[in-house]
């Protein structure tokens, strides 16, 4: 199953089931009128927007209108919690090694994890908007669950049926402040502004093979201004699973539902895989060139990240923004 929802209903969207070639939607009202709403009852409302979802798909919809993605805001245009981890180790590794930080002694047996902005998601197509230039700005292409209802001190076993969507997400990072701001010791603030999730947030089911439970095993392609930046395979080298962050997340306290939990810029240790941010390419080209070349954001650049299934089938269709003056 596919959701979104609509810009029109608000600060807080209006729910709408989407078929899965991204084409068609409908609005489900006497379901529930927002993703959040939804969540909040989801043992109730996804077998109804389930039973919805079959009959779009089978052209059963009356009511089904054409789906426009400039017309959608993110599928939880705000939300109560974001957590945002950083499991892919080699990116956090080379993200250290570039502001001349070292790791922390227990990023092996401990996820890494900070709590993020929440009272606003960008749209899939909606400009990032920045004070300036000067920030270093850059992207993080992620892959991010939703989860319901989690009660303090669940184990990672158990977390697994707490994953009820999926979505792609770009946390956006800047770089220039993160070297200011770490140090403090008190993690992020002005270095992450707000970030961005794909036009869908979808059900588990909809993944096939590609989902375990554990880790979503397919290529993430990102791009800047149409040049291909990387495409590495998000269930590869990931060193903490999505149920190992939500027990990580939960130890000390409950989790509502609606709550986002990030891996973090998906890295693959074959640089040939790409990569799936600005920082990495740097470095990369640091080591192999002796200067970096691959400039941070300017006003006016554009980013693009994108998965496809084993058809070739856009799954949670594209978050494409250009960066812009605030």
């Amino acid at each position: 199953m596919k959701l979104a929802s609509l810009q029109s209903g608000g600060r807080d969207g209006r729910l709408v089931v989407v078929n899965r070639e991204l084409s068609q939607a409908v609005a489900v009202p006497e379901i529930a009128h927002t993703l959040q709403q939804a969540m909040d009852q989801w043992s109730l409302a996804e077998p109804r927007l389930q039973d919805v979802y079959r009959k779009l798909q089978a052209g059963q919809c009356g009511d089904a209108f054409a789906l426009k993605v400039e017309d959608l805001a993110s599928p939880f245009p705000r939300g109560y919690q974001f957590l945002d981890g950083s499991v892919y180790l080699h990116h956090m590794e080379k993200a250290r090694k570039a502001r001349g930080a070292a790791m922390p002694n227990n990023y092996k047996t401990e996820p890494l994890m900070y709590q993020g902005l929440s009272d606003r998601y960008c749209g899939p197509r909606e400009p990032m908007r920045l004070p300036g230039e000067e920030f270093d700005a850059d992207y993080e292409a992620e892959v991010a669950v939703v989860l319901d209802d989690v009660p303090m001190g669940t184990n990672a076993e158990q977390a697994r049926k707490h994953i009820k969507l999926v979505m792609l997400l770009n946390d956006y990072t800047l770089r220039a402040l993160t070297k200011t701001e770490l140090p403090k010791g008190f993690g992020f603030m002005q270095a992450k502004p707000t970030s961005s999730f794909s036009p869908v947030a979808v059900t588990p089911d909809e993944l096939g093979e590609a989902w375990d439970g554990f880790k979503l095993s397919l290529p993430l392609i990102s791009e800047v201004n149409g040049r291909r930046m990387g495409q590495p395979n998000a269930g590869v080298d990931m060193f903490f699973t999505y149920p190992d962050l939500i027990a990580h997340a939960a130890r000390t306290r409950s989790l509502g539902a609606g709550t986002i939990i990030g891996a973090g810029s998906v890295s693959n240790q074959d640089e040939r895989s790409g990569f799936g941010c600005i920082a990495e390419a740097r470095i990369h080209e640091e080591l192999a060139y002796g200067k970096a070349q691959t400039p941070f954001f300017r006003f006016g650049d554009v980013v693009r990240i994108e998965m496809f299934d084993a058809r070739g089938q856009s799954i949670f269709g594209a978050i494409e923004q250009s960066i812009e003056a605030a």
